[in-house]
């Protein structure tokens, strides 16, 4: 039996039953203009959801970008390369393929404060996202107030589940953090939940020889080295400090103008 035409739903609706929301919006104009340039249907459908794929693509990146937290402003395009010394500049465009990510390693960034650790890395994780990788970025006191809160909610376990789901975790500032032992266990726990499965990214103004002061057992230090660097891109950044530059500028721009 066949249906009548007249009883169907209109295309629209049939497009927004099947969440196809681009298509209902381009379908028209697209339509024209395969008719204006003589397209195949084979063109014209293979268009329509190449604009409908481009649009899912684009609105992912955005929720993924949004669940990330990255600072907006530390990207690939505001890094200012030339600070950076030759090894790590090299590193940069291997690391934001995201092949480290596929293995399960872990990219740790060095060096004394202001030296660009944090952007760097921020930067890194930009790259991944438009990559369609999922990253969290965090300061590291905040992910152990996070886990206390968890562990005292006894609710620890779910909340290493849903840190499981992001591809990357940057933590950032490791060596500002002097853990109490519950803050010490929580931290390490963490770390080693993710050992050689899913990636950490860490900034720190500590040498691992300091890193005692994070967690005060020597047997829990070398434990969580062990698991950090085991499967590692160790990224060491010297030269001064851009925030100390920025000052020195700042401060003759200001004595200029007081002489101007």
């Amino acid at each position: 039996m066949k249906s009548n035409p007249e009883n169907r739903p209109s295309l629209d609706l049939l497009l927004r039953s099947f969440r196809l929301p681009t298509c209902v919006r381009c379908w028209r104009e697209l339509a024209e203009k395969a008719t204006k340039q003589g397209w195949t249907f084979e063109h014209y459908l293979h268009d329509l959801c190449w604009l409908e794929a481009e649009d899912r693509r684009r609105r992912r990146i955005a929720r993924l970008l949004k669940e990330s937290e990255l600072p907006e402003t530390k990207t690939l395009a505001t890094l200012e390369l030339p600070r950076f010394p030759l090894p790590v500049r090299r590193q940069l465009p291997v690391l934001c393929e995201g092949t480290f990510i596929e293995r399960g390693d872990n990219v740790l960034a060095f060096g004394l404060p202001g030296r660009g650790k944090t952007h760097l890395l921020c930067a890194v994780g930009h790259e991944l996202v438009q990559r369609g990788y999922r990253v969290f970025f965090t300061p590291t006191f905040r992910l152990v107030q996070r886990l206390l809160a968890a562990k005292r909610d006894l609710t620890f376990e779910r909340e290493l589940r849903k840190l499981d789901r992001f591809d990357a975790v940057l933590l950032d500032d490791i060596g500002y953090v002097q853990q109490s032992r519950d803050e010490m266990e929580v931290l390490f726990t963490f770390l080693a939940e993710r050992y050689e499965r899913r990636s950490v990214m860490i900034t720190s103004n500590l040498l691992f020889s300091e890193w005692n002061q994070i967690f005060k057992d020597p047997m829990t230090t070398a434990a969580a080295i062990d698991r950090v660097v085991h499967h590692a891109v160790v990224l060491e950044l010297t030269g001064d400090s851009y925030r100390g530059e920025q000052a020195k500028k700042n401060a003759a721009r200001q004595a200029k103008e007081a002489q101007a």
